[in-house]
């Protein structure tokens, strides 16, 4: 068995373009506001690349730089500018920030209305309550490459490897209102390898370099690896040993290539949304 490659640059594409019919019916186009604090390079990475994504679909995007030693009076302040502006349709915060602010605080902040991460407590609610609206964009990122794949998920074994706000429990969630299985697992579950060897779908979202092994994965398996780490060498290494998962798994994502451009169309969707309600 040689496994099917979930390539997400191109369905990424395929929604943007969807997107873009969507937004040019838009008399105002949507409007994202993002926030980054200090020069991390991960961080410096992703918001260009959703800046050239937003701008492509012909949003309005605009980007507030703050030193690194910016203090979380500062960052709130800024959070609230953003709240009281009638033209910001959605806004983001760059995660992860410097130590030494709370994240939690700053992202309580943000307007539910406006949340285009959907990390705030009112979004994340609603998706538990099983009524999701603006969902965290990287486990949505998961459903639609699942969905795009045609992998029936009712009655099937899912397992979810990571427990983050941010992945794990949203995507563990989702899954569960697709009607799947879920067991949700972490870096110090017991046995995990045969947590892994038991589920048909793999989501590995737990941020540790080919943690998990070719052999823990069952003949036929899909997998989901959201895990972007770079290693010694440079390389970027997903969460699975995808030379290794390649001939057991029916389906997997690369790294990179897979989970990181869905992320992106997914803040593109929310923010669409938001900004067509606020119309």
């Amino acid at each position: 068995m040689t496994a099917r490659i979930l390539d997400g640059a191109e369905l990424a594409r395929r929604c943007n373009d969807a997107l873009a019919v969507r937004v040019s019916a838009l008399a105002v186009p949507p409007s994202l506001a993002v926030v980054l604090v200090g020069a991390d390079p991960a961080s410096q990475i992703y918001v260009r690349n959703k800046a050239r994504v937003a701008e492509k679909l012909g949003f309005r995007h605009q980007q507030i730089t703050l030193p690194a030693d910016t203090g979380e009076l500062e960052l709130i302040a800024a959070v609230d500018a953003l709240n009281a502006d009638r033209s910001v349709d959605a806004i983001l915060v760059q995660l992860p920030l410097p130590r030494h602010l709370d994240a939690n605080r700053v992202i309580d902040r943000i307007d539910p209305a406006k949340d285009a991460d959907g990390c705030t407590p009112a979004s994340v609610g609603l998706l538990h309550l099983g009524r999701p609206d603006l969902v965290a964009c990287t486990p949505a990122g998961c459903l639609r490459l699942l969905e795009d794949a045609g992998v029936p998920l009712t009655g099937r074994d899912a397992v979810v490897v990571g427990r983050s706000n941010i992945v794990g429990r949203p995507v563990a969630r989702l899954l569960e209102l697709a009607n799947c299985s879920v067991d949700h697992c972490h870096s110090r579950t017991r046995d995990l390898a045969g947590h892994v060897r038991r589920a048909e779908i793999v989501i590995a979202a737990v941020g540790v370099p080919e943690l998990i092994r070719g052999d823990w994965l069952a003949d036929g398996a899909v997998v989901i690896d959201v895990g972007i780490n770079r290693g010694l060498d440079g390389k970027l290494k997903g969460d699975v040993a995808f030379a290794e998962a390649v001939p057991r798994v029916s389906m997997i994502t690369p790294v990179p290539g897979g989970v990181g451009p869905m992320t992106i169309a997914m803040l593109m969707e929310n923010t669409f949304r938001a900004a067509s309600r606020r119309r």
